[in-house]
């Protein structure tokens, strides 16, 4: 039988599209950050900021859908994870970097948060099955889940809209040999640490 163009479309399930939404607003908000370092209006990086928590909608409309048509796929499950670290991920490390946190040691630590994003979906990829414990649904998350960096992003529009980003950051900058430190990235230290930890363990609803 011939293939056809965009076959793979056709194996999707409707919990996939939701899931597509998600990485769409991530990707969408990484454009707003780049928009807002472009020409300086404000209005794109609240936009960008929006999306996130867009993002998390669909990303919870997602699993529900699945569970709801009773359908589920190790491809649903790798899309997720996809998607998740472009719109919890990488999306807050870029509107953090737009919004001041432009440092050479706040690149370290916001480069760390999106590793330490990859890393907990990856491992949670790979041990899904032993953290159902024989069942069909995993009971609880190793680490916090990286869609609550969604409450940093609330931190950073609340900055955005008080007009306290860039040089009027809170906590200030600091000179730490050859490059600049804003305490306020170590919120992200401390978000991407709390997802890579194996001793916190939270009920997955």
């Amino acid at each position: 039988m011939k293939q056809r163009h965009f076959s793979m479309l056709r194996d999707f399930h409707l919990a996939d599209w939701f899931t597509l939404a998600n990485a769409f607003c991530g990707t969408g908000a990484v454009f707003s950050a780049m928009r807002f370092l472009q020409d300086g209006n404000v209005r794109y990086l609240l936009i960008g900021m929006a999306l996130i928590p867009l993002a998390f909608v669909f990303d919870a409309l997602d699993g529900r859908i699945a569970r709801w048509r009773k359908v589920s796929s190790t491809l649903g499950r790798e899309l997720d994870s996809l998607a998740d670290v472009i719109s919890f991920g990488v999306a807050p490390a870029a509107l953090a970097y737009a919004c001041g946190l432009q440092g050479g040691w706040d690149w370290i630590v916001l480069s760390y948060f999106v590793g330490c994003g990859v890393s907990r979906l990856a491992r949670y990829n790979v041990t899904a099955e032993t953290l159902a414990d024989g069942g069909d649904k995993v009971t609880y998350f190793e680490g916090t889940p990286i869609p609550t960096s969604v409450a940093i992003v609330g931190l950073l529009a609340w900055l955005a809209w008080s007009d306290r980003i860039g040089a009027a950051l809170p906590f200030g900058m600091l000179q730490l040999g050859p490059w600049q430190l804003h305490p306020l990235v170590l919120v992200f230290a401390l978000s991407g640490s709390l997802m890579i930890s194996k001793t916190i363990r939270i009920p997955k609803p």
